[in-house]
């Protein structure tokens, strides 16, 4: 049976005297290493109190995540993409072209230093995004991410579309959340995501909604402010 969490909508407000998120949307394909990087500089700044939080997104060229909980018989095909070991939590996943990246880079100080209700807050946010497509996300007791039934493929058959994997250093994230919004699924087939090989993934286009990554973003914008408060395009 399927153990689902409460669809309780969790925010996660800063305080009141704090600067608007920067919102910043990356042109064409982000390196990995470039990214993680570009994130533990500014978590630092951000710890530091020398900039403002930042949500940062990209898109990737196809390549493979290994969290720290990743287990080396999960990378099924090693040769097929560059694999980067990195800090975050979790297991494998992949990221690649179509698929919208968002780095969360917030001082969990100024809000709440609570990890546990921090992920609860990226599942409402990712859950609210999929509301504004008139999906359904789900929460999963033993499963971090958002996930859909897909009665289309059976009674019990469920696929997940967006992962969670973050990093914490001195109360600052970094690291943050995947959607699957068009990218090559068959691209999964060289890991088991997540660790998880009952249930398979899918995607926005998947589900039949061929929408564009702007209008994605535009959704995902609307849907962070309403659980982690207002944005500053940078």
């Amino acid at each position: 049976m399927v153990k689902m969490r409460a669809e309780l909508a969790v925010s996660f407000l800063p305080e009141a005297t704090s600067a608007p998120v920067e919102w910043v949307v990356a042109e064409g394909l982000t390196g990995y290493d470039e990214a993680v990087a570009e994130m533990e500089a500014r978590a630092g700044l951000i710890a530091d109190g020398l900039a403002p939080e930042r949500v940062w997104l990209v898109e990737h060229p196809p390549l493979y995540t290994a969290g720290t909980s990743a287990r080396d018989e999960d990378l099924i095909a090693p040769e097929r993409f560059p694999v980067f070991r990195t800090g975050r939590g979790g297991q494998f996943t992949y990221h690649g072209p179509g698929q919208r990246v968002a780095y969360v880079m917030l001082d969990l100080k100024r809000r709440e230093p609570d990890l546990r209700r921090f992920v609860a807050a990226l599942e409402s946010w990712l859950i609210g995004t999929l509301d504004g497509f008139n999906i359904r996300g789900e929460r999963r007791e033993d499963r971090v991410g958002v996930w859909v039934s897909r009665p289309d493929k059976g009674a019990e058959v469920e696929d997940k579309i967006a992962a969670i994997g973050i990093r914490v250093r001195r109360w600052v994230s970094f690291h943050g959340i995947s959607l699957n919004v068009d990218p090559d699924l068959t691209h999964f087939d060289g890991i088991v995501p997540c660790g998880v090989r009952r249930h398979g993934v899918t995607s926005l286009t998947d589900l039949g909604l061929p929408v564009t990554m702007p209008e994605v973003d535009s959704v995902l914008r609307q849907a962070f402010e309403r659980v982690f408060g207002p944005t500053l395009s940078a």
